[in-house]
């Protein structure tokens, strides 16, 4: 073997320990916490509060619940109408149908709003509505 060829090996062997040896490193080192820990948490906890936690939300006869995108919503007691916006209405998840403008809202049924467009439901009388997601009472 010549030895130009030979000094190029040694350097491509001690190039490859190097790379190696870093990499062995870093792989250590990322997995030194638990994840879904506080020290690595696996969602920010505001975010899963705001999209899973269940809250109760009490409606007067005359307000409306906006709903944001995504966000769910159960009727529990009272009676409340639709409102829709241009690109559509309120999904029955229970029904599997799409509730228009001044539709009855079906006691207990599961209903999604798909956009942040102004949809929601306007509460004809008092009510209590299960709320998941982002909201706004008007």
């Amino acid at each position: 073997m010549k030895p130009s060829t030979r000094l190029l090996l040694v350097i491509l062997i001690g190039l490859a320990l190097v790379a190696g040896g870093f990499w062995a490193g870093r792989a250590a080192t990322a997995g030194d916490t638990d994840p879904g820990t506080a020290a690595d948490p696996l969602v920010a906890k505001s975010y899963f509060d705001q999209f899973t936690r269940l809250v109760i939300v009490n409606l007067t006869a005359g307000q409306t619940l906006e709903l944001e995108a995504g966000t769910e919503i159960i009727l529990r007691v009272g009676q409340a109408t639709v409102i829709d916006s241009y690109y559509g209405g309120l999904a029955d998840l229970t029904a599997g149908k799409d509730l228009r403008q001044g539709t009855v809202v079906p006691a207990n049924h599961l209903l999604l709003t798909p956009r942040s467009d102004g949809r929601g439901i306007k509460a004809v009388t008092d009510c209590i509505i299960m709320v998941r997601g982002p909201y706004i009472i008007k």
